[in-house]
């Protein structure tokens, strides 16, 4: 193919970014938003359950605890997936971290179950929508970053850039 321009970019020099509470177009730098507290870190759903998520966020958490006062939630997006993490020891790794592991599909992203927010929780969450009352309380507040992003933050109970950790 031919293309007009080519650009080439490092992307260690790249900082992550996270969609802030109430629309997925509020993005902010990681830095801006570093020891923000959460209360719930969630991983998983249709669009961040992939065995490779998975796999970023045991990576993270191997050897290490999820923070007092702070759950992690990981929901693989299929039943494939969760049975290819299983073979990986990545749900051994995230279980023994502190995690509480979902049976596959949606939980708490539509708002109806499995990790639903409290009023005045702060969620960092891999899902796709972080709209007011998504995941339960229309006071409750979703931040919206990538699985490392979630799993680092659950070792601390506030965002947390995962670089901090690898």
């Amino acid at each position: 193919a031919v293309y007009a321009a080519q650009h080439s970019f490092d992307a260690s020099t790249i900082e992550p970014n996270i969609a802030c509470p109430h629309s997925v177009d509020n993005v902010r730098p990681l830095s801006a938003l570093a020891g923000t507290r959460i209360h719930q870190a969630f991983i998983g759903t249709c669009t961040n359950g992939r065995l490779e998520d998975l796999q970023a966020a045991a990576e993270i958490v191997r050897g290490k605890k999820v923070a007092t006062g702070t759950r992690l939630l990981v929901i693989p997006a299929s039943a494939e997936i969760y049975a290819a993490a299983i073979c990986h020891g990545y749900i051994q790794t995230l279980l023994e971290a502190g995690a509480v592991i979902g049976t596959p599909g949606c939980g708490p992203c539509m708002g109806n179950h499995m990790g639903i927010l409290a009023p005045g929780e702060v969620c960092l969450s891999t899902a796709n929508r972080n709209f007011k009352g998504r995941m339960g309380q229309p006071d409750a507040e979703i931040y919206l970053a990538s699985p490392a992003v979630v799993a680092a933050s659950a070792l601390r109970a506030e965002i947390t850039d995962p670089r901090e950790m690898l």
